[in-house]
């Protein structure tokens, strides 16, 4: 089932997460014990990171060489088994960077034979390795880019303009929101109008960046509305779970922290940072559900112990 359609039989506030595959040679057991452990919460969809490749340098016996590689491929994979397995709607995340247009489309074809309806389209984090692109292929520029051409392509319209014939395919596509306004964008009102291109482009929500202030998010989404996006607009949290979190998910998720949060875990013993970030998370999860938002989607990666304690304490 399409998110959209989800969030419209929805009659409370739904409960999403967010996943990262294993790092390359990793084993996929251990992110199913995280699934296992979040599937008895009945999120009706979990979204999966992609990551494009990178340049790594290594040592060996003849010096330092280069090699380019991702380092967590499986993202196909990941939702085949969620979708197959725990019967839950995956969202796989699309990548501008790092992938070719034809290379997308290769991509959304495999999703499309799996069954899979949803597509969270992004433009994915800078990489050291810029990618070289091979005459006859093309890139998206601009998660915008992206949009459109797995619109064209739920419209039928493939990039090889002498397809006859062709299956449209069937994609909900949601497209990423930043409450605090995206680090490249002049202003927040700049970051609307381009968020706003993206849904006239065809993107049908909007899942938001992570916010640990909800205030805003409320002022997001009023200021989008005023701009005339209609969209559903989830917000997107998280549990601070350690004291170094504090300098990590600033740098790289370009967000800020309140006061009152970094206070309070700068001032605790290590042991009772996950308490402080699970009562922060909590309190915001509360308003939000109090304020009947569409949904709530928890950015949990590979750890689901503290997302399980703080359900236990929200159901």
């Amino acid at each position: 089932m399409k998110v959209i359609e989800h969030l419209a039989k929805a009659n409370d506030t739904l409960i999403s997460f967010e996943i990262i595959p294993p790092r390359r040679g990793g084993t996929v057991k251990s992110l199913l014990k995280v699934v296992d452990d979040i599937a008895r919460f009945n999120p009706p969809f979990i979204d999966i990171t992609s990551h494009a490749a990178e340049a790594i340098y290594e040592e060996t016996a003849d010096g330092i060489k280069r090699k380019v590689k991702r380092k967590r491929p499986g993202t196909l994979g990941i939702c085949a088994l969620i979708q197959n397995k725990y019967n839950i709607d995956a969202v796989p995340h699309v990548l501008c960077n790092g992938f070719t247009r034809e290379e997308t489309e290769d991509f959304l074809i495999d999703l499309q034979y799996l069954g899979i309806e949803n597509v969270l389209a992004i433009r994915g984090d800078e990489s050291n390795y810029k990618k070289p692109i091979q005459h006859g292929r093309s890139v998206n520029a601009y998660a915008v880019d992206l949009v459109r051409q797995i619109d064209n392509m739920n419209r039928g319209r493939y990039l090889e303009e002498e397809l006859l014939d062709s299956e449209p395919s069937n994609f909900c596509i949601g497209v990423g929101g930043y409450p605090e306004k995206h680090y490249e964008a002049p202003n927040l009102e700049t970051d609307i109008s381009y968020l706003k291109e993206k849904i006239e482009a065809g993107a049908d929500y909007i899942a938001t960046q992570m916010v640990f202030n909800n205030r805003a998010y409320f002022d997001f989404v009023e200021r989008s509305r005023a701009a005339g996006i209609k969209a559903p607009i989830i917000p997107g949290l998280k549990i601070v779970t350690s004291r170094k979190q504090l300098r990590t998910i600033p740098k790289n998720f370009y967000v800020d922290l309140p006061a009152g949060l970094v206070q309070e875990i700068q001032e605790a013993p290590d042991q009772h940072v996950l308490d402080i970030g699970l009562k922060w998370a909590r309190q915001q999860a509360e308003e939000l559900l109090n304020a009947n938002v569409p949904a709530i989607h928890f950015y949990i990666m590979q750890n689901a112990r503290p997302i399980k304690q703080l359900m236990d304490q929200l159901l």
